[in-house]
């Protein structure tokens, strides 16, 4: 396969083929995320993205999930993914299921219709970083987009069919916003509905804005028992139909994996534990990105 740069997928994506169809992101402002600094944002040729699904065909029979890497492909022009997918239908018919990231502006330059198509053509889920619901916090940390229209896309989304995987961030509204933080993200949550949700704990990486900013002063990275205690916060402001809350990302101190509603009462509880003192949190040792 022709990788360029670090390739980044989510963590489901593990045992997927990884089509690198983009490089980098096309917003790549974001003060916390040091993933595509040194990718200039491009679509590579279809030449080279071809070769690469023959070559999946040849050597990846046994991985029935594909993600198409990098940052952001459903930015890619309808025009140039339709082939892509179709591709993909052609010459790996066992692949059950396609999955991408998705940011909220290439969400928008597609139509309801073309929504429709790419999920026609297989794609099954998209990944949508949302990682606060807190329009102070989103501006500050240069998301590009408000609440309101990270609500919007992220229906949009679903109701094209596709599933909806929202990845939210403990931490990034520091001391000053923490519950703040964990409220609007919950409210927001509850109106996109979406099917899954990762809640990851903040880590600042050296030569990022947000990390500066620490140095600086200017921001406030809480504790552990204030992470466990805004995820909380965050877990009872969410209200799903029926969606997994993930928080069992190698960053977070205390693993949790719960079906909302089922699991709300019980998952609260352990986080009310945990902060007692009567279950260990993972040491900071053993967190990582």
């Amino acid at each position: 396969m022709h990788y360029e740069g670090m390739i980044i997928r989510p963590p489901s994506e593990a045992n997927s083929i990884l089509l690198q169809v983009t490089l980098g992101c096309s917003h790549n402002k974001c003060t916390f995320c040091p993933t595509f600094r040194e990718k200039r944002f491009n679509i590579k040729k279809d030449e080279i993205i071809f070769k690469d699904i023959e070559f999946a065909r040849e050597n990846c029979r046994r991985q029935d999930r594909l993600f198409i890497c990098d940052g952001d492909a459903m930015i890619v022009p309808q025009k140039r993914l339709v082939p892509i997918l179709k591709r993909i239908k052609e010459r790996l018919p066992w692949v059950t299921r396609v999955g991408l990231y998705a940011n909220t502006k290439g969400i928008g330059m597609k139509t309801d219709e073309q929504l429709c198509e790419l999920k026609s053509l297989g794609v099954d889920i998209a990944y949508m970083g949302l990682e606060s619901g807190d329009d102070t916090v989103l501006k500050d940390v240069c998301k590009g987009a408000n609440a309101e229209k990270m609500i919007k896309m992220g229906r949009r989304v679903k109701a094209a069919g596709i599933k909806l995987s929202v990845t939210v961030l403990v931490g990034l509204g520091g001391r000053k916003r923490s519950m703040i933080h964990a409220r609007e993200t919950g409210r927001v949550l509850s109106a996109m509905d979406p099917d899954f949700v990762g809640a990851l704990s903040l880590m600042l990486v050296p030569g990022t804005e947000l990390n500066d900013q620490y140095e600086q002063g200017k921001f406030t990275l809480i504790n552990p028992e204030e992470m466990l205690a805004e995820l909380g916060g965050m877990i009872a402001a969410t209200h799903l139909s029926d969606g997994l809350f993930h928080a069992n990302h190698a960053s977070n101190y205390l693993p949790i994996r719960a079906r909302l509603p089922r699991d709300k009462e019980k998952t609260l509880e352990m986080i009310s534990q945990a902060l007692k003192g009567n279950i260990k949190l993972k040491p900071e040792s053993m967190r990582a990105l």
